[in-house]
């Protein structure tokens, strides 16, 4: 009886092994398959396509009077890119960046039409619906925001052309830039003697700092800066030289100021929003020696007409 049992448990401990073991392979076998149907890459079509669309986005965007509280338009030109990342049968997918705003937008394409209907995500105020048409290397059409009354100007027009993004370190503002930062005037009060009565009077003007030549001579992409580089530069010829590093690997800036620089170049594509580690070590060094000259330095302000 004792032998019987033994023989029973051993049994029984065989068929539990078995069927542990045959409950791996079941198991295994179901993964494998599912690991193979997930795998099934979607075929990609149209990559001649795929690329960076650089350009113009224009809109119209209310403005008030001051004077007397008066609505009127105004125009604005902002560069973009639209990013082509990957196209199939049913989907398009890639980003669009502007601002130093970095949207996934998804769509179609119509090869019919060559044109592409593009939506961003919807959960940011600036998103909305691209409506392009490809011509040659060139996509032209236009953008509308998803919320109408969350933007200033809820409907753009583009016009882009397709653009290799390059870094070159030697890439620098051309020396026919406009150098005045435009975009953050700044008051200041005047005094005068009037020669007629011999009475000082006081008014107000409106200055816009400036940059100096030396953004044309110093390049933190090629060369490593010193303290006596910088000692005597103004702030804004820190700022530029500074972001100069960043405009040259693509960054997408969400200041006016830097953007109203870098788009009066032919080289400028902004392609992220993020690109601090693309950058060398030399160039982070700099920036780091900029950005603690930058805390101390002036500005220089005058007076420009437009």
């Amino acid at each position: 009886m004792k032998i019987l049992n033994y023989t029973m448990i051993s049994l029984l401990a065989v068929s539990l092994i078995s069927c542990k073991k045959e409950g791996n392979i079941n198991e295994k076998g179901k993964d494998s398959l599912t690991a193979k149907k997930d795998s099934v890459v979607i075929p990609e079509v149209y990559k001649e396509y795929y690329g960076i669309y650089t350009g113009d986005f224009a809109g119209m965007q209310k403005m008030t009077d001051e004077t007397d509280g008066s609505e009127y338009d105004t125009s604005i030109y902002k560069r973009i890119s639209l990013k082509i990342n990957r196209i199939t049968k049913d989907s398009v997918y890639g980003q669009s960046i502007v601002d130093g705003n970095q949207r996934p937008f998804r769509g179609v394409f119509n090869e019919s039409s060559k044109s592409f209907v593009l939506d961003e995500p919807g959960n940011d105020k600036t998103d909305g619906r691209f409506e392009v048409k490809l011509s040659g290397d060139s996509l032209t059409g236009k953008w509308n925001a998803f919320n109408k009354t969350s933007v200033k100007a809820p409907s753009k027009t583009l016009k882009l052309a397709k653009k290799e993004f390059v870094y070159n370190p030697n890439f620098m503002l051309d020396e026919n830039s406009d150098l005045v930062d435009w975009s953050n005037p700044k008051e200041f009060t005047e005094k005068y003697t009037n020669e007629e009565t011999g009475k000082t009077e006081s008014y107000k003007t409106s200055k816009n700092r400036f940059a100096s030549d030396a953004i044309f001579k110093l390049n933190a992409s090629k060369q490593k800066l010193t303290e006596k580089d910088l000692k005597n530069l103004r702030k804004l010829d820190l700022e530029i030289i500074k972001n100069s590093v960043f405009a040259r690997h693509g960054y997408s800036f969400k200041k006016e100021t830097y953007r109203n620089f870098f788009e009066q170049t032919d080289w400028y594509i902004p392609v992220s929003n993020n690109v601090d580690n693309d950058l060398s070590p030399m160039e982070k060094e700099n920036v780091a020696l900029l950005n603690r000259f930058t805390k101390y330095a002036e500005d220089k302000y005058d007076s420009f007409g437009r």
